[in-house]
């Protein structure tokens, strides 16, 4: 499927360190901490009535983050931009146990009450969207399994309710996933048929003559 008619995917992940970092001597302002994805670890079911489970490899955001110009919203919404980092407001960075954000907000109102929600544990979880540059299915315990290799990054979002998976977007686009990878399976047994078969005929052709 060509990039420009992917639909974005979004995860998340449950965080009982997502925090609120006061003024210190290290950092001048308020900042969101987190992590937007952890390595390794295995989702719930994914994709409806497909199910498949996924995890993300580590190494998959690094040239994202490095190259692309990402966001950090309030519940994936435009409108409420917490930070960039091409503003130097929002930081990303892989370490052993995944994709840690710091995100530096603006002094409005609004931010404020989500400094305040956060701190007291009312939001306590991040999502991230994302394309796929990478990856890799295989079929384990009678489920399809996918790992994230590459991915491109759109925005991390501290979120209310991270239940996308259970919308008619997030189905739409975990079907979209499930389509695209069957078409490459498809693709695949197709080509490796075509292979045995021509592997036979040369065979037939060599002893034919022997």
């Amino acid at each position: 499927m060509e990039q420009s008619k992917m639909e974005i995917e979004r995860r998340s992940v449950v965080l009982k360190e997502l925090r609120v970092l006061e003024p210190s001597e290290e950092i001048s302002e308020p900042t969101i901490e987190g992590y937007a994805a952890v390595f390794d670890s295995w989702s719930e079911n994914l994709g409806g009535n497909d199910p498949f489970i996924e995890k993300v490899c580590k190494g998959a955001f690094q040239q994202s983050i490095q190259e692309d110009d990402i966001r950090a919203l309030f519940n994936h919404d435009p409108n409420y931009v917490l930070g960039r980092n091409k503003a130097g407001t929002l930081t990303l960075q892989e370490d052993d146990k995944g994709l840690l954000v710091r995100i530096t907000p603006p002094n409005t109102q609004w931010a404020k009450d989500l400094l305040v929600s956060i701190a007291r544990g009312d939001i306590s979880q991040m999502s991230f969207g994302f394309t796929v540059e990478a990856d890799r299915w295989s079929f384990e315990d009678n489920k399809d399994v996918r790992e994230l290799l590459k991915v491109r990054l759109f925005d991390v979002s501290p979120v209310t309710f991270p239940a996308y998976t259970q919308t008619e977007c997030g189905l739409r686009s975990l079907e979209e996933v499930l389509k695209s990878h069957k078409k490459v399976m498809e693709e695949r047994q197709q080509n490796d048929s075509k292979t045995r078969q021509k592997k036979l005929a040369n065979l037939k052709q060599k002893f034919k003559f022997m």
